[in-house]
């Protein structure tokens, strides 16, 4: 029998901290007292309302674990002891060595085997597309990913120049969260295919050095272009909308697109890439800010709450990352 894979479930855990956009720009001037910040500058550039906040003692797989938790305790989802393989795609680590997929699996009483996956804010698109392959190969059954990030702790609080804030600016809007998704085996092509593309000549625009690297003694600082990271997806529009082609399937066709959402501007940007009305994706960033690699997850855990995703429905799942890489998703639920 041909295998194919399914994406189960879509899980998120949601810290209970909020940040709004007051205090955040009032903690900055704070800092910053030589440079002007008009207020509500966040709302104006990013469309920030508020952003999640993890508590201080948890870790990405702390969040991750939480996600995944609540993915196991959905009716008619297969619990941790059936999972064969678990992928933990998130930026940001619990430290350097050993991967953080091996602390989320402790904390979940897992003993399959484990790896980290990274690629920005693309990582959960490439693990269900790693996921999608072992399965087809007839390597695993069920593989279970899961990502986190505690983004509000690389916020730059400090410029030393003026000139630095553009830079510096986006790491205030980003937001913490961890997220699950659970792919199965399935006699049905679920996942209907996938493609990526990378401009790798644009990884500057968007950097968050190794503290570790270079003799470095404390975290390196989030430092975003804008301008710069979105000249980085050059001619990849055209591939995205070219790899739908191939994978024989129309943006009106979908009955759920998901977009990367690092603000609301960026959001509508990508669906004009992509070739979809805003009005068709669900606004995850003014509530909860950047929460890169679960911003997808988020959406599909939001449409699944409220009844926008049920099963059958096709999904499109696009993003665009820092490095520069874009990915298209498609599966039916």
């Amino acid at each position: 029998m041909t295998l194919y894979s399914s994406i189960v479930h879509a899980a998120v855990h949601v810290p209970p901290g909020r940040q709004s956009v007051a205090e955040v720009e009032e903690r900055f001037r704070s800092h910053n007292p030589h440079v002007p910040l008009s207020p509500g500058v966040l709302a104006h550039m990013y469309g920030l309302e508020e952003r999640t906040v993890a508590p201080a003692d948890e870790q990405p797989s702390d969040l991750a674990a939480h996600a995944a938790r609540r993915l196991f305790d959905t009716p008619g989802v297969t619990g941790p002891s059936g999972v064969d393989l678990l992928i933990f795609a998130g930026i940001l680590a619990d430290m350097e060595e050993p991967a953080t997929a091996h602390l989320v699996a402790d904390k979940l009483g897992l003993s399959c085997p484990v790896f980290d996956l990274k690629n920005a804010c693309n990582g959960v698109l490439n693990a269900v597309e790693v996921a999608d392959a072992l399965i087809r190969a007839g390597q695993y059954r069920r593989v279970l990913v899961t990502t986190a990030e505690v983004s509000t702790r690389e916020s730059r609080w400090k410029v030393d120049d003026p000139a630095d804030v553009l830079t510096a600016l986006p790491s205030l809007s980003t937001g913490d969260m961890g997220s699950a998704l659970l792919l199965e085996a399935s006699a049905r092509p679920g996942v209907v295919g996938s493609r990526f593309f990378a401009n790798s000549w644009g990884w500057p625009a968007a950097t968050l050095p190794n503290p570790y690297a270079q003799h470095r003694r404390r975290l390196g600082e989030l430092r975003i272009d804008s301008a710069q990271l979105v000249e980085s997806f050059a001619g990849m529009p055209e591939k995205v909308r070219g790899a739908m082609g191939d994978l024989g399937v129309k943006t009106d066709e979908l009955d759920l697109v998901c977009v990367h959402q690092p603000s609301v501007a960026f959001t509508r940007v990508a669906c004009e890439w992509v070739g979809v009305d805003p009005d068709r994706v669900i606004a995850t960033f003014p509530s909860h800010g950047n929460v890169a690699t679960n911003t997808i997850p988020l959406q599909l855990a939001t449409a699944l709450d409220t009844g926008r995703l049920r099963r059958g429905d096709l999904v499109g799942m696009f993003g665009f990352a820092s490095g520069a890489s874009a990915g298209v998703v498609v599966c039916e639920w």
